[in-house]
């Protein structure tokens, strides 16, 4: 049996999931979680063969979940399942050492069969999204840019985002300046809306 460890945040997508997948001959979801601390702490107790992930949870990412895995339960293959079907969080899905990345508009049937290859040694990708990945090239932002942006994606003033980030005031504008310029766009607001769209942040 492939004991399979699912986090997924929102409860009725979760139990459907699991429902699903335990109809199948081979596949067991030994756990069904909706944070990022609790697939942590059950990958760690029950450690399952494949962990199914959401990108978006309340107390974090799939993706960073992905690399805390790879380090800490490295015997689970990941496979990310979302919604945001965006170039940009494949790249970081790659980059976290995921073995695939499927959108949740899919069938049941092609999940499962997912499942079966990572746990084979396979990588999985949607295939449209990985034209789309391809199409988009690599992420144009730099760490700091991408820090910056993500902390002004919420309407904090620069002061806040200086205080924040432990940096000046000029080198947060030099770095909001910088992205605006790269996603070209009009102000920092619309900087982070398009980061955020392509997956960048």
């Amino acid at each position: 049996m492939i004991r399979l460890l699912l986090a997924e945040d929102q409860g009725m997508m979760r139990g459907a999931l699991a429902l699903l997948l335990n109809l199948e001959p081979d596949i067991e979801v030994v756990a069904q979680v909706g944070t990022v601390a609790e697939a942590m702490e059950a990958a760690r107790d029950v450690r399952p063969d494949v962990a199914l992930l959401d990108i978006e949870m309340p107390d974090g990412s799939g993706l960073d979940t992905a690399a805390m895995l790879r380090e800490q339960v490295p015997d689970c293959r990941v496979l990310i399942l979302t919604t945001f079907g965006r170039p940009g969080y494949l790249r970081q899905a790659m980059e976290a050492g995921t073995a695939g990345f499927l959108v949740k508009d899919g069938p049941v049937e092609q999940l499962a069969v997912a499942v079966r290859r990572v746990l084979a040694g396979h990588r999985v990708i949607d295939p449209a999204l990985a034209a789309a990945a391809l199409a988009a090239g690599p992420n144009p932002l730099t760490c700091r840019e991408r820090h910056v942006l993500t902390a002004a994606a919420d309407g904090a003033t620069i002061a806040d985002i200086a205080a924040r980030l432990h940096l000046s005031e000029s080198t947060v504008r030099n770095y909001l300046s910088a992205a605006i310029g790269k996603t070209g766009t009009r102000n920092r607001i619309e900087a982070a809306r398009s980061a955020r769209a392509n997956g960048w942040i």
